[in-house]
């Protein structure tokens, strides 16, 4: 699975629901393959190329898998949708002319419903990968990795992954992020000690009693744990980032050119980095709306 596992952690008032592993993103699957974008006229508009199926019904059907905030959460004490995924899926329907209809799913049923047609679109931090892309196209809409997290004032002086060398940090167990720690131990003659935890927060705990100097973190998991307690940093610098993408089954080529497009629309417009800044993600930003990581 490339994908979190759902926890929940307790910041403040501010009950959070998150992924601890890390694995919205992927290293794997960053080749270049072909978009099928070349029928695609240059000066028409997103809502232009709009199946007129989809058209017809006036709606976009997207899903997603809430619990990993801020990408797709519950709004508190509601069962409310809210988040990166859910405002940029708002977004691109209205580029496409359609009223937007939000489903909550399970991960592992995101794929299958595109492929039984019970949505059109899912949506939920899903990693751009290789194996996904042979039962799906991706547009990707989000470049994210691991970051560096550090109490707040950064007593340690942390500056890099290479500075953690020598010094003990606590990664999640299983996680991409644990992947990086190891991956950086093996290549240094200084190696970092690492603490395994159960998952994200609780190995913030290991930093609040000064048995760790540092974790890392999926770059928005961080950012919300930051933001939401007061008490930590997030290094900016992202380790193996990879592309996040909205997934679209393969049969539905017309509709993923259209919202390749209208992506692409709100990234123009500045849509779209409103969007992230709202949430505090614009780190992770793209530039350009790409099928399958085509450039």
């Amino acid at each position: 699975m490339l994908r979190k596992r759902a926890l929940h952690v307790v910041i403040g008032l501010v009950t959070i629901s998150i992924a601890s592993t890390g694995c919205g993103r992927s290293t794997s699957g960053q080749t270049p393959q072909s978009g099928g974008t070349a029928s695609v006229a240059a000066d028409a508009k997103a809502a232009d190329l709009v199946p007129a199926t989809i058209k017809a019904r006036g709606a976009l059907r997207v899903a997603t898998a809430e619990g990993y905030p801020p990408m797709e959460m519950y709004k508190k004490g509601t069962q409310d949708l809210i988040g990166v995924d859910p405002e940029l899926a708002a977004a691109v329907a209205g580029r496409l002319g359609l009223k937007l209809e939000m489903t909550n799913a399970s991960f592992p049923g995101l794929i299958p419903g595109l492929q039984a047609d019970r949505w059109d679109l899912a949506m939920s931090s899903m990693s751009d990968t290789e194996e996904r892309r042979k039962a799906v196209d991706f547009v990707d809409y989000f470049q994210a990795g691991g970051s560096i997290m550090v109490a707040k004032g950064n007593p340690a002086g942390v500056k890099d992954l290479a500075d953690l060398c020598g010094r003990t940090v606590v990664l999640a167990k299983g996680s991409s992020n644990l992947a990086i720690g190891e991956g950086q131990n093996a290549t240094s003659a200084k190696k970092m000690t690492i603490s395994q935890s159960e998952d994200a927060p609780t190995g913030l705990l290991q930093i609040d009693a000064g048995r760790a100097v540092a974790t890392i973190v999926d770059y928005p998991v961080a950012k919300m744990l930051a933001q939401e307690s007061g008490k930590y940093e997030v290094l900016e610098a992202q380790y193996e980032a990879g592309p996040w993408g909205i997934a679209i089954d393969k049969k539905d080529s017309q509709l993923r050119d259209a919202v390749q497009r209208a992506l692409q629309e709100l990234i123009d417009s500045g849509e779209y980095t409103k969007i992230l800044e709202t949430w505090g993600v614009t780190g992770s930003a793209i530039q350009a709306a790409t099928v399958n990581g085509q450039k």
